[in-house]
């Protein structure tokens, strides 16, 4: 009787772990389509809602490290200054993956189609879940 009440108990706790999983994944998910759709629209300080508005955030492109949230605020208005620099924003997510329960790894492509030319590459994050928001907090983006 012990041991069908200890398997009982491990099922409930791992149905549960997925069905948490499966609701953080679906909320990483969400957090991803709002910024594209944010990008989309030329709105860039809407886009970096997204991402943890710290000074220890890092993005990492191919100019190398940037820290802090303002800074690549900053790079992305330089780098993409009006909506048709922007271009159109397509993701295609590969993984998401928990690390822990509070912390997750994205996997992913991007494309930008802009009128003259398209930009596509790949990126990785860390999205970490803050006072119940995930936010990106490291974005590897070439």
């Amino acid at each position: 009787m012990m041991k069908r009440i200890l398997v009982i108990a491990l099922f409930l706790a791992s149905f549960s772990a997925f069905a948490q999983n499966a609701k953080d994944k679906q909320a990483i998910l969400n957090l991803l389509e709002r910024q594209r759709t944010d990008w989309n629209k030329g709105d860039v300080e809407a886009f970096m809602q997204g991402y943890e508005k710290s000074d220890s955030l890092l993005f990492v492109g191919k100019s190398g490290p940037t820290y802090g949230w303002q800074k690549t605020l900053d790079n992305y208005k330089k780098g993409y200054p009006d909506k048709s620099a922007m271009g159109f924003l397509v993701f295609g997510i590969k993984k998401v993956d928990f690390l822990k329960p509070d912390v997750a790894f994205v996997l992913g492509s991007w494309n930008v189609k802009r009128e003259k030319d398209e930009l596509k590459g790949y990126f990785t994050l860390l999205i970490k879940k803050i006072k119940g928001e995930w936010k990106v907090v490291v974005d590897h983006s070439s």
